[in-house]
């Protein structure tokens, strides 16, 4: 009788093993494998928690040509924070090995899906922000504001001036002591702002990472040549842009089905201000060079994230190799055959 042995990753060990610059490489060519349909990807199924405000997601995929598949699992619970002391988002990741099915590793998620849904940002600014981007707004200070803008400088080097809004003054103080702990040598300028407004008005690239069902950012307030990264709206219901500005933009989704039901496009296309016509295409086509990405400095281009697992399979398949070569992490006897 044969005895398979799974790797148990605890979040301290893939915290030491990662890197944002591995993670955005590693995302960047699974969108690659996506563009050029080398992927089978299942849509993220959302388990609502009514009674608890939170919900759960699940989602696999398995990278073909790499020979990579995973499963994801990941909660959002918005009241975390101030009830329990807890991140609002946890995950999880199941490497299963293609050959035979065997789960080869169980990877402390959180961290990881964290850097791997920065790394999609950066991966999108690549592609569709202006190559000369100085100035970023931020629309949300939590876990995941920190990792879009450890991205986006792993990208640019350095930025001119980061500009954070979010609903308390707390998060924002949180916010900037890390800024100024982690990354200020390479920041210019960071400023925590009143409005949502003064953080996207005249920036280059904006971020939206909260948990909205109201658009917070304003069709009056975006001005040509300017990139979006919608992050936060990642759920059906959830909307953080005035849908008008959808309407003059070019819309790049990271998976078109799981777009039209759970990204920042979601809303709009339901109450019909969108359809398919509007969407320009998945970033996969842009990153294997089939579709163009940003055509001219004028252009406005968004990018509606719903977080895809080919991301966290990828990312989680770095640490799981560099755990097996350092010899981290537990192996225990999961299962037998």
């Amino acid at each position: 009788m044969a005895y398979m042995k799974t790797l148990i990753l605890a979040e301290k060990d893939v915290k030491r093993l990662l890197s944002m610059e591995e993670a955005i490489e590693a995302v960047e060519l699974a969108f690659a494998e996506k563009g050029m349909k080398r992927v089978q990807l299942s849509l993220k199924v959302h388990l609502p928690y009514h009674k608890y405000n939170g919900d759960l997601r699940t989602a696999s995929s398995c990278l073909e040509g790499l020979d990579i598949s995973a499963v994801e699992v990941v909660n959002v619970h918005v009241d975390n924070r101030s009830r329990f002391k807890m991140p609002t988002v946890m995950g999880t990741v199941i490497m299963i090995e293609p050959k035979n099915g065997s789960p080869i590793a169980i990877i402390g998620g959180t961290y990881l899906t964290d850097l791997r849904t920065g790394a999609v940002g950066a991966v999108a600014a690549k592609h569709l922000a202006r190559k000369d981007s100085k100035i970023v707004g931020l629309i949300g200070a939590g876990a995941q504001a920190k990792t879009q803008l450890m991205a986006l400088l792993t990208v640019y080097g350095s930025l001119e001036e980061i500009r954070v809004w979010s609903r308390t003054k707390h998060t924002r103080e949180e916010f900037l002591a890390h800024v100024k702990k982690e990354q200020g040598k390479r920041i210019t300028r960071v400023v925590p702002v009143e409005q949502a407004e003064e953080a996207v008005r005249g920036a280059d690239i904006v971020a939206t990472t909260t948990p909205s069902n109201v658009p917070i950012v304003l069709d009056d307030w975006i001005r040509p040549g300017m990139h979006i990264n919608c992050i936060g709206a990642d759920a059906p219901g959830k909307q953080e842009l005035d849908p008008a500005i959808l309407k003059r933009s070019k819309i790049v989704v990271d998976d078109l089905e799981q777009g039209l039901r759970s990204s920042e496009i979601n809303v709009p296309f339901s109450q019909g201000l969108l359809d398919q016509k509007n969407i320009w295409c998945g970033l996969g086509e842009i990153v294997a060079g089939l579709k163009q990405g940003r055509a001219s400095d004028d252009e406005i281009t968004v990018f509606a994230s719903t977080g895809l697992a080919i991301q966290g399979a990828v990312t989680a398949n770095i640490a799981y190799k560099k755990a097996m070569a350092h010899g981290l992490g537990q192996m225990i006897e999961l299962s037998q055959g």
